[in-house]
């Protein structure tokens, strides 16, 4: 019996040894695939880092400073007073891409103008390598005031750039652009000409296989406004993510057909979306004249949209505000009633040294111009960049976002205000 018992012991501890060598065999074995996963996952990773990096060098590397020569190899007629202008870069090599939205740069020679005029326009196609387009519509002399001068450069654009033609162009640059991958879905709004960003955003998204849905809202008077009309319908048409809604406020009679040329008889408001879009939760891109967006982003905070998910591009000086927001120059009240705090702008290199008065002026710009200071400047609407100045002392604050880059210790004049006394490099 004793034999026997310690036979059946020796087996019952064999087996366990057995087992405890196949438990840590199989961990082993087990760590040592893991290892391998995580040593393909590091090295896949790196992969991924390595080609974006890449991919990051070719672009910086076809990306230029200043100013570069481009050649007008089209000009297209779109609509009526509107034309697209395709540019290829003069020394044929490749060019950066951009995000969608974004703008040029040009620098004019106009006649009769003291030195070139700086100004920008949206990109209206898709990124490519070989070229750029934008798109410009004529501005006239505003209706109220016929005797007032015409658009400056959109004329010149018109009357005397054509194909073949040498001008100057800065880098792709701006802060209002899309994101083609991001999830959520997007409304783009347009009113007029600022239909230009929003058809660079669908044909990004197209081109680039993107899944992200779009329903683009696009408001102009009749059929004769309507620009990059079988561009946008080719869109549309062929990708399933992309709807568009067309509003003509007023419609020619006999010539304009709904459902074939126009959705909607009626201006873009948020009325017309809702009947389009099922909740309000979404991600809201506009662009279009200052008293359109106003309008538009005001209905979008009735609607409970918040302010973070709309982004917006005016035409000329202005910002776009939620109803919520306080005007600029509202001043706090002083405890005690006491007197307001006076701000003094002093421009170093000119000598002057000027009291800033909130309830006169609006910018620095306007401020120096006033006063007999030169900045340069281009733009007026912080897109630029020319009207860049440096500050020795003191800050400034902006109305509107600046669309461009800024060095700290600097700041573009023609959309900032003074933050307390300043000291201008001007």
């Amino acid at each position: 019996m004793e034999t026997a018992a310690i036979l059946i012991g020796s087996a019952l501890i064999a087996l366990v040894a057995v087992q405890v060598i196949l438990g840590t065999v199989t961990s082993v074995l087990a760590l040592s695939r893991q290892r391998k996963q995580n040593s393909l996952s590091d090295l896949f990773m790196m992969e991924r880092i390595e080609a974006a990096r890449a991919r990051r060098e070719r672009e910086s590397q076809n990306a230029w400073n200043g100013f570069r020569k481009f050649v007008v190899r089209q000009k297209i007629e779109e609509a009526k007073g509107t034309a697209s202008f395709y540019l290829e870069p003069h020394d044929g090599k490749p060019l950066p891409a951009f995000k969608p939205g974004q703008f040029l740069t040009f620098r004019l020679d106009v006649p009769d103008e003291p030195k070139p005029v700086i100004r920008c326009y949206s990109l209206s196609d898709g990124p490519r390598s070989d070229r750029y387009r934008v798109t410009i519509k004529r501005v006239p002399a505003p209706r109220k005031v016929p005797d007032a001068p015409p658009g400056l450069i959109s004329n010149f654009f018109h009357d005397h750039i054509h194909e073949g033609d040498i001008l100057d162009v800065r880098a792709p640059s701006g802060h209002f652009f899309m994101d083609t991958q991001a999830k959520p879905s997007a409304v783009l709004i347009a009113g007029g000409v600022g239909i230009t960003p929003m058809v660079s955003m669908l044909r990004a998204i197209a081109d680039s296989g993107s899944e992200r849905q779009a329903v683009l809202f696009y408001g102009v008077r009749n059929g004769g406004d309507h620009a990059l009309k079988a561009e946008l319908k080719e869109l549309s048409s062929n990708n399933r993510n992309i709807r568009i809604v067309t509003c003509y406020s007023g419609p020619r009679d006999g010539q304009d057909v709904k459902g074939q040329d126009y959705d909607e008889a009626c201006r873009v408001s948020v009325d017309v979306m809702k009947e389009y879009l099922k909740t309000s939760n979404h991600r809201y891109f506009m662009c279009g004249p200052p008293p359109f967006m106003q309008s538009v982003t005001d209905q979008l905070g009735e609607w409970g949209v918040p302010a973070d998910d709309i982004f917006s591009e005016a035409f000329g000086p202005a910002s776009i505000k939620a109803k919520s927001e306080k005007p600029r120059d509202a001043v706090e009240p002083v405890a005690g009633g006491a007197a307001a705090v006076q701000v003094k702008v002093t421009f170093s290199r000119s000598g002057k040294e000027i009291s800033w008065d909130v309830g006169k002026d609006s910018t620095l710009l306007e401020l120096a111009e006033s006063n007999g200071v030169e900045i340069n400047s281009g733009c007026r609407t912080g897109g630029c960049g020319t009207c860049k100045v440096a500050f020795k002392s003191g800050s400034v604050k902006y109305e509107s976002q600046p669309d461009c880059d800024i060095e700290s210790g600097c700041g573009l004049a023609c959309v900032a205000c003074p933050d307390g006394d300043l000291v201008v490099d001007a």
